[in-house]
């Protein structure tokens, strides 16, 4: 060894390693000898090539926003098909020797690839962020297989995340490179190809589409035409051929060496000389360790050159051989292989291992990570090492000059994360035994939070070999691994003793749930929590292992014959054997209608012969023609954004003399500061400063949306964690990053933190204002009347977390006489520009605001970004240097806050025919520690509490408890959601209790068209409800489909189904008078083009687009004349924050203002032009016209005052409503509680759509938003309910622990309709809000789930009405079933119902 490097491969001297990393980056050579190889391929990609449309969405491989393509080497220097990779994990060094593309590679707007060309279409891209990464999976798949079918299509995107779409939209696009479009679901009724008419015709023309319709259309153009993977050049080719037969790699950086030999002797010497070195294939554990748990490790070796440990192969006596290099995705492609041969001795064994490889972390993941990287991580939920324990699997280790050594999985580990290897040993290879014996059943399973891209909960790998006698069967052999159990995988040891030897049948069940409850036995403490449910899962697993060794022995015996009978199962048991990951999901489709109706146009109080908005448009030649209004036309920035050519934030270059900044966070829930230290922080050089409260008065600190009740930098005491304490700024992010793990905080903690809601009612900790309505006659009076039909009970809604594919960040650049330009990912630029003002102690004036666009916002970049643009544009000001900072996904979701989680405690009556007659609620939201928007966003759950239903009499009180948690936030629907679940929650009720389905109940207290009044005063105008209740419960088929549901269940004990439909109703406004307006500035220029500002911002929802249409069809040209740049505070002032449905409405009458009174103006010229609008434009301009206008629009007629006592004066909320309603059919595994939706009905009244393309998009979207929010998505902080966590501190991080819907959850079957006929006179152009309204619709979802769980009651023996929380994920599911095993360790616990946070 020299200098502290291994010797040459050969044993030469040092100079024999190649110290230059060399790849192909879109088809040019890249070449580097300066590489850190810590450094992921992402940031050399974004920082070092400008490559940014590569995206950092979470750095941990969870989203898929980083995807890049990868071609290696075989063998022979020959590159294999491109895959798909984690940029962010990937090792720049990794890529050395390969092909690499990124979105810039493959395709640009001008000449786009065929992918990027269908996903902006086919409406595919919303936001755009989460798009390159999505478009790279796809390249990736079709580079990897040119012919894919349509099954192969849909599994291809388990590693991406998009949160604004519902995925829809992506897999048809998708969908249409498959060779087998006739294997997709027929159209339904209603949505025929025969009943499509264009668009552009208007006058009510019926525009159809459907997944099946797509594709045949997409079949008969491309003709199944392959799409293109760019060539190499034959320079590009030879140079990677030669660097395979150049000498390994070695990297010295200033932190780490990088060692990447070619040989086995080599990585043996290699690590003998460096015995705790890490052995890195995929990066996929260590990128995890070094990023989020700060490990550092000197030196790494790359074992992927070693030909050794790349094979993998059966021997002679079928034992599979798996080099310790190889991928997953090799070995899952192996063992297909395999399979396909119909190896029968093998199946049981190779399908049980297929089966979890399948659902092993996502296809960027497994392409690149290995199985013995699986294994030696020794994670407890690792998903390959039960499979492993069960099936006697060996590892066989080696080092230098020491002796092979294969030890049994079994035996492997020691205590958690610890493994019975050598510092100096490498795995050669693993090798799986051979099935013994005809009759061994092998099974695996997994349950995790979501089935894509997801950790297990617990899971297994069971395994028998049965042997017949003359009248029975006896377990020869039984071996059961687990993880999720335990510190370590582990053997079910006590189940293996107890079934070894023994017979064969129904007494075997028993046997094995006592035997599993000595096994594993699981305090509540236990980390990761669901104890219960976790012991549930390993019967219930073991209860379908049972089964299935029935059915598949039985089926093998029947053949043979003369064999003994195995114990019978009843036909409904016989639905618990399958789960639904062993199952092929069936390929989802998707269907939309509407109509585009003429007329409906509206003019503002400019054109208006009566100095009004919104009146009809006067009759005149043409003016019923509303295109470019109301066509479907796609996002206008879908292209660019699909080749990555879209500019965010964080994608802004740096000027040469720019900082990044990192905060320095709270670790204490509360606790005084007593000290900050610093000082080893500004020992780095590469520290220009820090800053906290000492650096700023207090007024200038002070900040706070609503109240000023919140500090930039902590002062004297934090009261969560994730407060900013102070910022450091240094020359690179990693250096700032390094340095604010390097400042000092002491704390004294103070009395015990108020973590949730009960907390806070018990210690009567509350913020603000108790807001109440009340209605009708006295409710607690009411409620004692006789012959009614009184529930009460507590309904618990979890919090939400955004999880925007981008986070957080902000670029601030000071400027001359203390200007300071703010570039930031923002909804709410006005907000941004005056707390940088107040902050920088500077005039508004002098702070400019610049948003072009967002990656996804949906409420929590209203107000919870300023903060971190404000600390920014101080520091920015102070150090007089541009200054930038991208939050980090772990910090981002830490500090932001989330959707309140609610409790709702109720009584409610109805009278014996089910006339409803009194609601009483009392609302508690848990708003974190501080107000925020919190008494907004609980007013409007006030508001919304009556759901679409007629209560008489009414009282709705509600509270903002004050917790020492994140302060919580705006989410998509507001406040809205948690009240309108909570009516609905409250009907179920009330509809048990009266032994009436609950849709009779709906039907007879649904608001009538006209006349009703809502609780809170407001009059319904033209309230659509019954008309679209009526409409969708036909076009649903809901009798038939609730009938055959019924049947389903009858049939199969462990698989339920449940259906459940109901209507919604959402206001339209701000609930701030003040905030309802919106202001626009139009530009012409002589070239007859057109520049658009207004103070909206674009996050993906197409509101860009919107305005486009308006301001093209107010001027008469085309929306391609028509340009939008940016938002600005300088160009437009003053502006609301782009929230609350009410943009399109707000922002659309502004620019129509500002329009018209151009046209005004114009009117003389174009009258001269005949028409021609950029003649009349020209002569105007030589005539010395003004061809700018500034628009403003102020909604009309709304205010509401909650502090006036009498509720019937307070006045109207909401400018209109927007009204849906919804119907969706799910399927559930009783024994693991996992869903599947089968399918979902939405129907919208959007009035006349301003873009039904684009509505559609967002209905789609807020459906699976609101799926998420009920049924998947959990918050988990530390509390009483999670002991296992430190008070305080919060798990769900990031996409490793927070699940946000996945491809795989998008119903099989999505219908979306638009009600026809229903102008809204009081919108641009009678249109309706979408963004929030149908997001509500998704927990339908939850009901159809709480349906199928009844079911399962019900069979278990259990009836009437029963509280499940809200969100319903697998464990709600599976411990609210009520059979004997669920019940058994749930009557352990110390709680009634799982745990959750609230």
């Amino acid at each position: 060894m020299a200098n502290g490097y291994p010797a040459g491969q050969n044993g030469g001297t040092k100079s024999a390693w190649r110290s230059e990393v060399t790849f192909v980056l879109n088809g040019q050579r890249v070449s580097s000898k300066d590489v850190q190889p810590q450094q992921t391929a992402l940031s050399f990609l974004r920082e070092r090539m400008g490559l940014t449309g590569t995206k950092l969405g979470c750095g941990e491989g969870g989203c898929g926003a980083c995807t890049i393509s990868v071609a290696k080497p075989d063998a022979n220097g020959e590159l294999k098909p491109y895959q798909a990779v984690n940029a962010c994990l990937a090792p720049i060094c990794s890529l050395d020797g390969c092909s690499v593309l990124t979105v810039e590679g493959i395709g640009c707007s001008r000449a786009p690839h065929p992918v990027q060309e269908r996903i902006s279409a086919m409406h595919g891209s919303q936001c755009g962020f989460c798009t390159p990464g999505i478009v790279m999976s796809l390249f990736s798949t079709l580079a990897k297989n040119p012919k894919p079918t349509l099954m192969q299509i849909e599994s291809s995107f388990d590693g991406n995340l998009c949160r604004c779409t519902g995925y829809r939209p992506i897999l048809d696009a998708a969908k249409t490179f498959a060779v087998d479009p006739e294997n997709c679901p027929d159209v339904p009724t209603g949505y025929e190809k025969g009943s499509c008419q264009s668009a552009e015709k208007e006058g009510n023309a019926l525009v159809c589409s459907s997944t099946k319709t797509v594709l045949e259309a997409m079949k008969a153009v491309t003709n199944g035409t392959a799409p293109p993977v760019p060539e190499l050049s034959e320079k590009m080719k030879t140079l990677l051929k030669d660097l395979n037969t150049k000498p390994a790699l070695r990297v010295e950086g200033d932190r780490v060496m990088w060692l990447a030999p070619s040989s086995l002797e080599a990585l043996l010497e290699a690590k003998s000389e460096h015995p705790q070195a890490k052995v890195v294939a995929g990066n996929t554990e260590v990128g995890i360790e070094t990023k989020f748990k700060n490990q550092e490790y000197p030196v790494i070796l790359c074992p992927s050159r070693v030909p050794e440990l790349l094979d993998v192969s059966f021997d002679e006596t079928g034992t599979l051989h798996v080099g310790g290099a190889v991928t997953l995705s090799t070995l899952e492609h192996t063992l297909d292989k395999a399979l396909s041969k119909n190896c029968s001795n093998q199946t049981s064994r190779l399908t049980a291992m297929v089966e979890m490889l399948r659902w092993f972390a996502s296809t960027q993941i497994r392409n690149v990570a290995v199985l013995s990287g699986n294994l030696v991580t020794a994670s407890p939920i690792s998903d390959m090492n039960p499979v492993l324990m069960t099936l006697d699997a060996t590892a066989v280790l080696v080092s230098k000059g020491g002796a092979t050594r294969e030890i049994s999985v079994k035996e492997f580990f020691l205590k958690y994360r610890t493994v019975n290897m050598k510092p100096e040993e490498v795995v050669l290879k693993i090798k799986i035994p051979p099935t013994k014996s005809q009759f061994e059943v092998v099974k695996s399973y997994k349950q995790a939070r979501r089935r894509d891209d997801d950790i297990s909960i617990v899971n297994s790998c069971l395994r028998v070999e049965l042997e017949p006698s003359k009248d029975a069967w006896t377990i020869k052999e039984c071996h059961a691994s687990f993880g999720g159990m335990a510190p370590t995988t582990s053997r079910a040891k006590n189940l293996e003793t107890a079934l070894t030897g023994a017979t064969w049948n129904e007494t075997v069940l028993q046997t094995a749930y006592d035997a599993l409850s000595k096994d594993f036995t699981l305090p509540e403490s236990v980390p990761g929590g669901m104890a219960a449910y976790r012991q549930t899962l390993a019967s219930s697993f073991f209860f379908k292992f049972f089964i299935s060794t029935n059915v598949e022995v039985a089926e093998k015996a029947n053949k043979l014959g003369n064999l003994p009978a195995l114990p019978k199962i009843d036909e409904r048991e016989l639905s618990g054997a399958s789960t639904f990951l062993s199952q092929d999901r069936p390929l989802t489709s998707g269907s939309h209608r509407f109509h585009v109706p003429s007329g409906g146009l509206q003019v503002t109080s400019v054109a208006s012969k009566h100095e009004v908005d919104h009146e009809p448009m006067p009759a005149e030649p043409g003016a019923e023609k509303r295109a470019p209004v109301g066509q479907p036309l796609r996002h206008v920035a879908a292209l660019v954004q699909c080749t990555g050519e879209a500019q965010y934030t964080d994608d802004i270059p740096s000027a040469r003399d720019t900082l990044h900044a990192a905060f320095v966070l709270s670790e204490r829930a509360h606790a005084k500061i007593l000290s900050i230290d610093t000082s080893e922080a500004e020992k780095l050089e590469s520290v220009s400063g820090f800053f906290c409260a000492k650096d700023l008065p207090e007024t200038r600190n002070e900040c706070g949306p609503v109240k000023h009740d919140e500090q930039l930098f902590r002062r004297d005491t934090v009261t969560s964690v994730g407060q900013p304490v102070g910022m450091i700024v240094a020359t690179s992010i990693e250096e700032a990053q390094k340095a604010a793990r390097l400042v000092k905080v002491t704390y004294e903690d103070l009395e015990p933190p108020i973590i949730t809601i009960e907390d806070a009612i018990k210690h009567n900790s509350y913020l603000g204002n108790t807001l109440d309505i009340t209605c009708g006659d006295d409710v607690d009076a009411v409620l004692k009347r006789d012959g009614l039909v009184v529930v009460e009970g507590e309904f618990k809604m979890g919090g939400q977390e955004h999880f925007y594919l981008e986070t957080c960040c902000a670029v601030a650049t000071p400027g001359e006489r203390d200007e300071i330009t703010i570039f930031t990912s923002t909804q709410n630029p006005t907000e941004t520009q005056k707390y940088a003002a107040i902050a920088c102690g500077v005039p508004q004036s002098k702070v400019v605001c610049r948003m072009k666009r967002m990656g996804g916002g949906f409420g929590g970049k209203e107000t919870r970004t300023v903060f971190i643009s404000s600390a920014v544009a101080f520091a920015a000001h102070s150090l007089g240097r541009p200054v930038r900072i991208n939050v980090e996904r772990d910090v981002d979701m830490l500090t932001t806050g989330t959707r309140h989680p609610f409790i709702g405690k109720y009584r409610a009556a109805a009278d014996k025919d089910g006339k409803l007659q009194a609601l009483d609620i009392n609302f508690y939201c848990n708003a974190g520690f501080s107000q925020d928007l919190s008494e907004a966003v609980l007013g409007r759950a006030l508001f919304h509490a009556d759901s679409c239903y007629k209560f008489p009499n009414v009282r709705v009180v509600g509270k903002m408890c004050k917790t020492n948690t994140v302060s919580n936030t705006a989410y998509r629907g507001f406040g809205g959601p948690q009240g309108l679940i909570l009516g609905e929650a409250v009907l179920e009720h009330l509809a048990a209790k009266l032994n009436v389905s609950s849709n009779e109940l709906r039907t007879k207290n649904m608001y009538n068209y006209e006349g009703d009044v809502t609780h809170f005063f407001q009059k319904l105008e033209h309230c659509p409800l019954q008309r679209m209740w009526k409409d969708l419960y036909e076009s649903s088929d809901f009798q038939k489909r609730e009938l055959a549901a019924q049947d389903f269940n009858k049939a199969n004990r462990w698989r339920k189904r449940g259906i459940a439909m109901f209507p919604t109703k959402f206001g339209i406004s701000f609930t701030a008078k003040f905030m309802n307006q919106g202001a626009a500035l139009v530009h012409i220029y002589t070239d007859g083009t057109v520049l658009v500002s207004h103070g909206g911002t674009e996050m993906g929802q197409g509101l860009h687009t919107k305005i486009l249409q308006v301001a093209a069809r107010a001027l008469g040209i085309p929306v391609a004349d028509v340009h939008i740049r940016e938002t600005a505070t300088d160009a437009v002032a003053n502006t609301s924050p782009t929230a609350a449905s009410a943009s399109s409405d707000l922002y659309g009458m502004a620019v129509l203002n500002a329009c018209e009174q151009l046209n005004k103006r114009l009117e003389p010229y174009m009258k001269a032009a005949n028409g021609v609008f950029k003649k009349a434009v020209n002569s105007a301009f030589f005539d010395r016209c003004d061809l700018t206008a500034h628009g403003h629009y102020k909604t009309p007629g709304i205010g509401y005052n909650w502090f006036e006592s009498d509720c019937s004066k307070r006045g109207k909320p909401f400018n209109y409503f927007t009204y849906g309603a919804a119907c969706s059919e799910v399927e559930i595994d009783v024994l693991t509680g996992d869903m599947r939706i089968l399918r979902a009905d939405v129907l919208m009244d959007l009035g006349n759509s301003l873009n039904p393309a684009i509505d559609v998009g967002q209905i789609e979207g807020a459906f699976t938003q609101g799926v998420g929010w009920s049924t998947i998505e959990e918050t988990v902080w530390g509390c009483d309910e999670f002991p296992w966590l430190k008070p305080g501190n919060c798990f769900t991080r990031g996409p490793g622990t927070y699940k946000i819907p996945a491809f795989n959850d998008v119903p099989i079957d999505m219908r979306i309709s638009l009600l026809r006929d229903s102008e809204n006179p009081m919108a641009i152009h009678s249109s309706r809000a979408v963004g929030e309204p149908p997001f509500f619709l998704g927990a339908t979802a939850f009901f159809a789930a709480r349906q199928a769980i009844a079911a399962a009651r019900a069979d278990a023996g259990l009836q009437g009405h029963f509280t499940v929380d809200s969100p319903l994920t697998a464990e709600r599911i599976r411990m609210a079933c009520g059979d004997e095993v669920a019940s058994k360790f749930l009557q352990n616990c110390s709680r009634p119902r799982p745990s959750g946070f609230w």
